[in-house]
């Protein structure tokens, strides 16, 4: 099976796919990628071959699925690649693969026209005054008015190639990473597979509450008067809702601390390019809010200006892993959310979020992500809430992630699970868009690997310590918690 992996920064070598291969495929996987143009399919049954192994056969790819895991075979009907043979026999759609291959071809065109129009213009200019130093005035005027010809028409050119390169690298910020290959195969949240389960089970009252009713009798969260003021989605933390939103925050901050991070505090507005960066743009450019007289964007979490700190950044080995942590406010559209899924603080426009983000050498990022996963765990327990992890299939991995775990708390008076956080490896396909290197010991500059995770998301926190913890007293506040709230509960 061969996967192919876009590949926007190697553009200039004319290499749009990077390929990673199977024991099947051997070493050929250098040569392979400098033949491929870029493409991709969204289905295909294809056959590879090689000279001394058993014939392999990859067909009725699930469109979701194969878009998501990244099983896109090839970029052109046919091609023989010694040892290697790929056909693709039947049922192939192609995304942008015609348009992006005569985008390619119209560049390469027009960049030759150019370099001969500029010899040319070299040429010529070297002439001019040798003609005229030797009187033949008509010829020198001739050759200079052959000259602003063709700088005018490089004027056009240029313009020409560049928008021809524009095109093509937005065509490529359309594909999304490619999964490892632990990610299940699936489509969507039934096909995510539980990893762990943890925490303490709850038994409440016949009589419990779910969190915003429990927010209204207490008053702590006021969301009818965040309608009045922005909007649904936008609620009002009051008294002791405050204070527990401020101490959970400072909680999060205090363990990321102890377990090595540095605390940045980032702007919460960011310019295009590190959306690009970081993959949210175009991607989940319809889920962001846009200040469009300033071409700003409110940040939908702190991984985007964190990691766009190493935007265009050589690192020294020797400061790698590199850990970062950051309290946001983070913003998200969330269009097309409805139902009872987004009552209260399920799902808001606006929350507060610690992150974690970490840049990594790629034989350390999967070490680096194991740490993360045993963090964020840790916080769970020590809030005392019952928790899974889920190891997410294919189709419900964010566009950018190759590997991605979720947590999430169980909310017993709503009886349902509640995603709080998302801890993913990226592999080198935000670094690849960042250009975030490191220069290792040999002096060879490689790319890095990039991590990030929530620890944690408050609202559904919030909303699982308020429900799990009801009494017929008050609302308990774990142990952990006491010290940064100055209270043991809310009555």
């Amino acid at each position: 099976m061969i996967l192919l992996h876009l590949v926007p920064q190697a553009l200039h070598r004319e290499v749009l796919c990077a390929v990673r291969m199977d024991k099947y495929c051997g070493n050929a996987q250098k040569q392979l990628a400098e033949t491929l143009h870029c493409a991709s399919f969204i289905s295909a049954r294809c056959i590879v071959k090689r000279q001394t192994e058993p014939q392999i056969t990859v067909q009725n790819l699930n469109i979701k699925h194969a878009l998501r895991r990244g099983v896109i075979l090839t970029n052109i009907d046919s091609f023989d690649l010694h040892p290697i043979k790929v056909t693709c026999v039947t049922n192939i759609t192609l995304i942008q693969y015609r348009s992006n291959i005569a985008l390619n071809d119209k560049r390469r065109t027009t960049q030759n026209l150019l370099d001969k129009n500029l010899a040319e213009v070299n040429s010529l200019s070297r002439t001019i005054g040798q003609l005229m130093k030797e009187g033949k005035k008509e010829e020198a005027e001739a050759a200079r008015a052959r000259v602003a010809e063709l700088k005018e028409s490089n004027k056009a050119l240029d313009a020409t190639m560049t928008q021809a390169a524009t095109d093509m690298q937005n065509v490529l910020y359309t594909i999304p990473n490619i999964p490892y290959d632990s990610v299940p195969e699936g489509v969507g949240a039934e096909d995510n597979v539980v990893e762990k389960m943890g925490g303490m089970e709850t038994e409440l009252p016949k009589d419990a509450l779910p969190h915003w009713e429990l927010a209204k009798k207490y008053d702590l969260i006021d969301f009818d008067l965040g309608v009045k003021i922005t909007g649904a989605g936008f609620p009002v933390y009051k008294g002791k809702g405050a204070q527990l939103q401020r101490a959970l925050i400072n909680f999060f901050l205090d363990e990321a601390r102890k377990s090595g991070y540095t605390e940045i505090m980032p702007p919460t507005v960011v310019n295009a390019a590190s959306g690009y960066g970081t993959g949210q743009l175009p991607d989940k450019e319809g889920q962001m809010y846009h200040c469009e007289v300033d071409d700003l964007y409110l940040i939908p979490t702190a991984e985007v200006p964190v990691t766009n700190i190493y935007r265009d950044v050589i690192l020294e080995e020797k400061q790698l892993p590199i850990m970062n942590c950051a309290y946001t406010q983070c913003f998200r559209r969330e269009a097309g959310s409805y139902g009872k899924d987004v009552r209260g603080l399920n799902r808001l426009h606006e929350f507060s979020k610690v992150e974690l983000v970490r840049i990594d050498k790629p034989e350390h990022s999967k070490e680096s992500h194991q740490q993360m996963l045993d963090h964020v765990e840790g916080l769970l327990q020590k809030l005392e809430l019952p928790y899974r992890i889920l190891r997410l299939c294919g189709g419900d991995m964010s566009f950018t992630a190759a590997l991605c775990f979720d947590f999430e708390v169980y909310s017993e008076a709503q009886k349902r699970w509640l995603e709080v956080s998302s801890v993913s490896n990226f592999d080198t396909y935000q670094a690849n868009r960042l250009k975030c290197r490191y220069r290792s010991a040999e002096k060879k500059t490689e790319l890095c690997h990039t991590l990030n995770g929530s620890a944690l998301a408050l609202p559904r926190i919030v909303a699982a310590l308020l429900e799990n913890n009801q009494t017929p007293e008050g609302i308990r506040i774990p142990k952990a918690l006491v010290p940064y709230c100055g209270f043991e509960m809310i009555d």
